[in-house]
């Protein structure tokens, strides 16, 4: 069994990614940016980074074999680059500028990327960190929408990632997020806790713009489980503690 499926991450379509604390879900970001460079050496894939760093993206990608240092297809955007510090803005310089200001340069990158034919992949690695650093509930939610459509647009496939704080209490951009996408993707803790051959599981379920299908689907009752590794991650059916990929 392959997870991704190849298939997953396709046009017009949003995949909400949810991690918690003792489970992040860095490894799956970078798993999708891996597929999708290897899967066409012209397919752009622009990574709006929040949490993550360039370095480390480099880092990640010469362990499982990618190198996107010298890879024209892969464009890396520094989110916060677009926030300066309060001192140094200028007068009427609001967060729901600096969003703007990421939206231009996606589209510009995004209208580039149309010549090729191939499908472009957008990565927001860490939605949730821009709510803590002070961007309100309703910016968020208008450039999460402005973004999807945006990708709609331009025939691109859309992962965000979304942190949960409270898994028994969703959050209002949780709510949000899950109204908009195309599949959720739900990354979770062991109840029993981590151990040395289990570090989690994932689950699959639909969005609302995919009701009538089964596709893909993967119940928290047969959750894939997952065990990290220096490079990535072996996925195995649960319980079995048998690398399947």
């Amino acid at each position: 069994m392959q997870f991704p499926a190849p298939d997953l991450v396709s046009s017009h379509r949003l995949l909400l990614i949810t991690d918690q604390l003792p489970a992040p879900a860095d490894f799956l970001l970078h798993r999708f940016l891996h597929l999708h460079l290897k899967q066409s050496k012209t397919a752009k894939c622009i990574v709006l980074a929040v949490s993550e760093s360039l370095e480390r993206c480099k880092s990640v990608a010469s362990k499982a074999n990618t190198n996107v240092a010298h890879n024209e297809s892969f464009q890396f955007i520094d989110v916060l680059d677009q926030f300066p510090p309060l001192q140094d803005r200028g007068e009427g310089h609001t967060n729901d500028i600096s969003l703007k200001c990421i939206y231009d340069l996606l589209s510009v990158k995004l209208s580039d990327s149309r010549t090729n034919g191939q499908i472009p992949l957008v990565i927001l690695d860490d939605i949730t960190s821009l709510e803590w650093l002070g961007v309100s509930l309703v910016d968020l939610s208008r450039f999460a929408r402005a973004l999807r459509t945006l990708c709609v647009k331009m025939d691109a496939a859309l992962v965000v990632r979304h942190h949960i704080v409270t898994p028994s209490e969703p959050d209002m951009l949780l709510r949000h997020l899950l109204q908009l996408c195309t599949y959720h993707i739900e990354v979770r803790p062991l109840a029993s806790g981590r151990s040395g051959a289990v570090s989690g599981e994932v689950c699959v379920h639909l969005g609302p713009s995919m009701k009538d299908t089964n596709e893909h689907v993967i119940s928290r009752t047969s959750a894939l489980q997952y065990r990290l590794t220096e490079s990535s991650a072996v996925f195995f059916d649960k319980g079995t503690s048998t690398g399947v990929l």
